[in-house]
């Protein structure tokens, strides 16, 4: 099967668009709780559970070392601190302090109200359809073989 090289290219626009509206929405939400919307990404990744800086990384698809930046501040500003990790000696876990989840928790009527919204203009069923393309797109991304110059998948 041989497919359009035009999907591919109006799929990643569309992709990169969205990242960038979601990126300034968040930007938004965040800001009445005094976060950034990459403070609050790496705060997220670490609400449920700790998790090493290279954990966040892979979680989150970014650099380990944007990350590492992010939780230095955040650890200095009170929002997150560094515990031991029983598996790794020198891969610190990254947690979320009182303060980094009273500020996760300034930003839950916003998010909840953006939620609704959409789910208003989507639909229940095509938002849920929305969601389950986009991991279904990550997660063969995350399969692909190299391309033939081994740049890893052609885009």
């Amino acid at each position: 099967m041989r497919a359009s090289p035009d999907l591919l290219s109006r799929t990643a626009l569309g992709v990169f668009r969205l990242n960038g509206q979601f990126l300034s929405v968040s930007e938004e939400l965040a800001r009445p709780a005094g976060l950034t919307a990459a403070w609050w990404q790496v705060l997220g990744a670490v609400l449920r559970e700790p998790l090493s800086v290279a954990g966040i990384a892979r979680a989150m698809g970014i650099t380990r070392q944007s990350v590492q930046r992010i939780a230095d501040l955040l650890a200095a500003k009170g929002l997150a601190e560094y515990v031991p990790n029983p598996a790794h000696r020198r891969a610190k876990l990254l947690r979320p302090t009182e303060a980094g989840r009273d500020a996760i928790a300034l930003i839950g009527p916003g998010h909840a109200s953006l939620a609704t919204r959409l789910a208003e203009a989507l639909g229940e069923e095509g938002f849920a359809e929305t969601v389950r393309v986009l991991e279904r797109l990550s997660a063969v991304l995350d399969t692909l073989p190299p391309d033939s110059a081994g740049a890893g998948p052609a885009l």
